[in-house]
């Protein structure tokens, strides 16, 4: 599913009015009824009293089209208006005549005192007071009715998105509605998936307000959700071979999980050959716990760490594998992060960089850029933040700009990891992902990832669809292991032991209990 951007709809909104003639009235009307109809399903309307507060813009004409359909249905709106009703324009401004005409009680809004008393005897809140378009601190009465919202106790529709988040980023902005349930319209706003915005959301619906698909599927839209993809059938004849054969360097003195869990990762995703080059003092311990995986023990410095003398045994060996997976537990030993940037530039095969791979490369990046062969990058907020040389908080600001444009300069497609994990292709196209939780927070998961991705090409899968099927497995493994253990205390091991399950439900279908957090219900 598309996900567009706050300017992206407006210019929507217009074609939709200009080019295909379709009345603001319609498209408003589409929106409040479908609105309605989640309101009515999830929270009940007849016999209920509902408390509506609205804005001066379209999001608070939507909400006079809900409080319309509300008495039709049995129930008593009662509508708070935060600014003058004057300043509703256009179709809003039709629908305020309307309400006026009808036996809703409507009032402008003074004080907060008139609010608590009304919130305190309703049966649900319609937040319908700023929509996407906020550029600004939520203040003064806003901020006040807002969290009287999140005290009530009530139930919360927020309409588009929970007032206080900023549509593009997902921030939010002083203060933001808690909602229950949000309906957004015509798409998907990025403030509706990414966090902290998507967290206040509660369950995301969406209408499409009549927008023709020409509108919708625009390929100038280069953001959707991770949607699924298909499997492709294990053949009956398979062996080892046939499934995938990937060469991890990876592991040093002090890391032990993360060479383990990239190698056996592979192959608990279902990859067929996973041959791991570690530091020869390392192998014998990591063959106790990984007795599946092929070891290719290394020479190593007196730390502990990938000798530079490996380079020529390695390249070898990459020129007889499909993959290579460099940086899981590396360290960054200066012998180490020389054999990194040499093999990085050398060699040929698809390429998956992690970890302290990233960190070493982030030092040269053009290494990367001419890179022929195709390259896949696994970052966290950190790592992308030194290949791009800004700081943390700024990645997290610009999480999508930032992926864009460093995937575009260095020719990768990049996950960036986190909640929601991104994923980036040298096109520019976005996709986000929607499994995971956040009990992955731990040590190893990253490294997990590694081997899942590498394992989809072992599958069948081409190359990017490699990349988005295993961000999505990944995530789905953890939200199983949620669903047994929860959230506290998942480790690394937990959502590799999850792997095969997640295999197995994605081939034959989600469980009933998952599906909807990977799906965006339609509704209107």
């Amino acid at each position: 599913m598309k996900v567009c951007s706050v300017a992206q709809m407006r210019a929507m909104d217009r074609q939709a009015v200009e080019t295909f003639g379709i009345p603001e009235e319609i498209l408003m009307e589409n929106a409040g009824r479908a609105s309605f109809e989640v309101l009515s399903r999830e929270f009940g309307v007849a016999g209920r009293r509902i408390v509506l507060f609205c804005g001066a813009g379209n999001n608070g004409g939507d909400g006079l089209v809900v409080a319309r359909y509300i008495l039709a249905e049995g129930g008593t709106p009662r509508v708070f208006l935060f600014s003058d009703p004057a300043r509703f324009k256009g179709a809003a401004r039709t629908n305020w005549g309307i309400l006026q005409k009808l036996p809703i009680e409507a009032t402008r809004v003074e004080g907060i005192s008139a609010l608590r008393s009304a919130v305190l005897h309703c049966d649900g809140i319609v937040d319908a007071l700023f929509g996407t378009g906020l550029d600004r601190e939520v203040e003064g009465a806003y901020r006040e009715a807002i969290d009287l919202i999140n005290s009530s106790g009530r139930p919360v529709l927020s309409l588009d998105i929970p007032s206080g988040v900023q549509g593009d980023t997902g921030a939010v902005m002083g203060a933001a509605v808690r909602a229950d349930h949000t309906v957004t319209f015509g798409l998907p706003k990025l403030g509706n998936l990414l966090y902290p915005g998507f967290g206040l959301g509660g369950t995301l619906h969406l209408c499409r307000i009549s927008f023709p698909p020409a509108l919708e599927e625009d390929e100038a839209l280069k953001i959707e959700t991770n949607g699924f993809l298909p499997l492709p059938l294990r053949p009956p004849t398979a062996h080892k071979g046939s499934m995938g054969d990937c060469l991890f360097i990876a592991g040093a003195a002090g890391y032990f999980g993360a060479p383990y869990f990239a190698a056996m990762s592979y192959l608990k995703s279902g990859g067929g050959y996973a041959r791991l080059a570690a530091p020869r003092s390392m192998t014998p311990f990591l063959a106790v716990r990984g007795s599946e995986i092929v070891f290719v023990p290394q020479a190593e410095t007196p730390e502990g760490t990938l000798s530079a003398a490996n380079r020529e045994g390695l390249l070898d060996l990459s020129g007889r594998v499909d993959w290579v997976v460099i940086g899981p537990g590396l360290s960054l030993d200066s012998e180490t992060r020389q054999l990194v940037r040499e093999m990085a530039a050398a060699v040929d095969k698809p390429l998956l960089v992690d970890g302290d791979g990233i960190t070493t490369l982030a030092e040269d990046p053009e290494i990367l850029r001419r890179r022929k062969a195709p390259t896949v990058l696994t970052p966290h907020p950190g790592e992308m933040a030194r290949l791009m040389g800004l700081t943390i908080a700024e990645v997290e600001g610009r999480r999508i700009p930032c992926l864009q444009e460093t995937a575009g300069r260095l020719g990768a497609w990049i996950v960036l990891k986190g909640a929601h994990s991104l994923i980036g292709t040298p096109d520019g196209r976005v996709f986000i992902n929607l499994s995971g939780n956040a009990g992955m927070a731990t040590a190893g998961a990253g490294d997990v990832l590694t081997g899942t991705i590498a394992a989809m090409s072992g599958l069948g899968l081409p190359l990017e669809e490699a990349v988005r099927k295993g961000v999505f497995l990944h995530g789905l493994a953890g939200d199983l292991a949620a669903e047994d253990k929860g959230q506290d205390g998942i480790t690394a091991q937990d959502i590799l032991n999850y792997l095969p399950y997640a295999l197995k439900q994605d081939r034959e279908g989600v469980d009933e209990a998952l599906a909807p957090r990977y799906e965006i219900p339609v509704v209107g």
